[in-house]
């Protein structure tokens, strides 16, 4: 058997929870059957069994293109690249809008399986037109196109699941729910501490880390509105980079330099950094903090969680379903307005409650450790990639 992956992010090009999931997945699944990766970017790769190319994300035909539609355009350029070199794989595999339509073309070109991973669905996504403008219209029906026609649509929890049956036309039948899943040899606690020191984190008192893109989808705003209600000792730690546009880069800027007034001791890490620098991040904080508003899985708490650390998580969608309240962490309830943009109806309310899950955790240091050993035990027993990518192998086989 043979798997065809279709995705816009594979390393060296990886940004968020997606080409994460990707990687890992093409990792393990090589181990048990052909892959073959193509991806937007410059890789040309092959190794055992996994073949990896990547297609250009700049046609230079579009260079006088509106600068947000240009990027939609660009992608149904580069799916279209994607499928000019023959096809022999027995199932297709696309992972987020971007490599969709390359994935309908395949299937109505080539006629194979189509297999679609729900990573996060365009109709809960509204802050997109942000980004894409009128492209978000295109984007959304390219992923309902894709999803509608699928043979079979992985879920990346049980609301993800919930959520494409109330905006799509699907047989249940035909939706899977697979979770993401982790390295657990790489994703461990180590006591390497160079980062920390490159960026000024003081080992001697308490940080709390944010690991994530600038987007409204991660709720990092309302983090560092919740910065003046943590404790004053405590060390605020932004990993946060790729910025979705550059308005919402600048409202960033502002919201931290605002803090910084009266507060010294918050580090904005402004770049995506690599994974050991993470890993020790994550090793050494004190608590995770993910205030998403929407997330159909959130990748990086059991990255947290792998690593030993205890997290404060807003209870939006999948993240429900990975950190236990009480038991490996904190869920903060968050009331969203019904329609879009699905932020929160009190943000100061959501900032506060975010803060005293931080200060509880801070002030309690048994209950941090033994969140941190749950944490560890429930990645363990259920986010482990090398069963995940077995489930996978399965749906495929089913198809085929």
């Amino acid at each position: 058997m043979k798997a065809l992956f279709y995705t816009k992010e594979f390393p060296p090009y990886v940004y968020g929870g997606a080409g994460v999931h990707v990687e890992y997945l093409a990792a393990e699944l090589e181990k048990l059957m052909k892959v073959d990766v193509r991806c937007f970017g410059d890789q040309d790769d092959k190794k055992d069994n996994l073949t990896v190319k990547g297609f250009p994300s700049d046609n230079p035909a579009l260079k006088n293109a509106d600068s947000k539609l240009k990027a939609v355009l660009q992608t149904l350029s580069t799916c279209i690249e994607m499928n000019a070199d023959n096809i022999d794989a027995d199932i297709v595999h696309c992972h987020t809008w971007y490599s969709h339509f390359a994935g309908i073309v395949a299937k109505l070109c080539y006629g194979i399986p189509l297999v679609i991973t729900t990573h996060s669905l365009e109709p809960l996504r509204p802050w997109k037109r942000e980004q894409l403008g009128r492209g978000y219209d295109a984007s959304s029906w390219i992923e309902k196109t894709a999803i509608e026609m699928a043979d079979a649509l992985i879920a990346v929890s049980e609301e993800t699941k919930e959520d494409v049956k109330k905006h799509f036309d699907v047989d249940e039948n035909k939706i899977k729910v697979i979770y993401n899943g982790i390295n657990l040899t790489e994703y461990t606690v180590t006591d390497k501490s160079d980062t920390l020191d490159k960026y000024g984190i003081n080992r001697a008192k308490p940080f709390i880390l944010f690991v994530g893109r600038i987007t409204r989808q991660k709720g990092i705003i309302h983090l560092v509105n919740a910065i003046k209600y943590i404790d004053p000792e405590t060390q605020i730690v932004l990993c946060a980079g790729a910025p979705d546009t550059p308005e919402i880069l600048k409202e960033m800027k502002d919201s931290v330099d605002e803090v910084k007034k009266t507060r010294k001791n918050v580090i904005w890490i402004d770049e995506m950094l690599d994974k050991p620098s993470i890993i020790q991040l994550y090793s050494h904080a004190d608590v995770f903090c993910c205030p998403s508003i929407y997330e159909p899985f959130g990748i990086i708490n059991i990255e947290a969680m792998a690593c030993n650390t205890a997290v404060v998580a807003s209870a939006v969608g999948g993240i429900k379903e990975v950190v236990v309240d009480g038991e490996t962490g904190i869920l903060v309830p968050v009331q969203q307005q019904t329609e879009a943009p699905f932020e929160p109806i009190n943000p100061d309310k959501f900032a506060k409650d975010l803060a005293n899950g931080v200060n509880k955790l801070i002030n309690n240091k048994e209950l941090r450790d033994s969140m941190g050993i749950k944490g560890r035990k429930r990645v363990e027993d259920h986010f482990d990639w090398v069963a995940i990518a077995k489930q996978v192998k399965d749906l495929y086989q089913s198809l085929i």
